[in-house]
């Protein structure tokens, strides 16, 4: 690993939150490419470990992988937070395999979800798409980890797009 990759470790090891690729040039004075490669390395460098590095969009976390979190939970004992009901995982999915969706397709799981847009329809519904929470929450390590929707052709949102 390299002296990048390695204070880019330190820095998101450090943080109680995600942080912007930007963040992460200002702080280790690196350009965009450099930063890529070190993150790149840094993931790879996880693999097989107890953390992950964790991106969405333009966002990266350090996290605890999910088949090692209760372990964790039982080690520091946080706050407890309440299981999410059924109906709250299946508005999740809708959300994270169809954003951007309006607030109708929303209800239950506002930590999860953030604006992203305005749609073009009548009233010009706001648009939501997913956030770092989700991804912790649902222990991925980038919407590129969802798994391929079954039956994705019948789905009636995909099929007006």
């Amino acid at each position: 690993m390299n002296d990048v990759s390695a204070a880019l470790e330190a820095i998101l090891f450090s943080s109680n939150r995600p942080l912007k690729v930007r963040e992460l040039q200002q702080a280790t004075d690196a350009d965009r490419n450099s930063i890529e490669g070190a993150l790149e390395k840094l993931r790879e460098s996880l693999e097989g470990r107890g953390v992950m590095l964790m991106r969405h969009h333009d966002e990266i976390h350090l996290a605890t992988r999910p088949e090692y979190a209760g372990a964790v939970r039982r080690a520091l004992r946080p706050e407890v937070s309440g299981r999410l009901s059924q109906a709250a995982y299946e508005t999740l999915a809708i959300v994270a395999y169809q954003q951007p969706v309006s607030r109708a397709r929303i209800e239950e799981v506002r930590d999860l979800i953030t604006e992203v847009g305005r749609g073009s329809g009548p009233g010009q519904p706001k648009l939501y798409g997913t956030t770092m929470r989700f991804l912790q929450v649902m222990g991925l390590e980038s919407l590129d980890h969802l798994p391929t929707p079954q039956n994705e052709a019948e789905t009636p949102e995909r099929a007006n797009a």
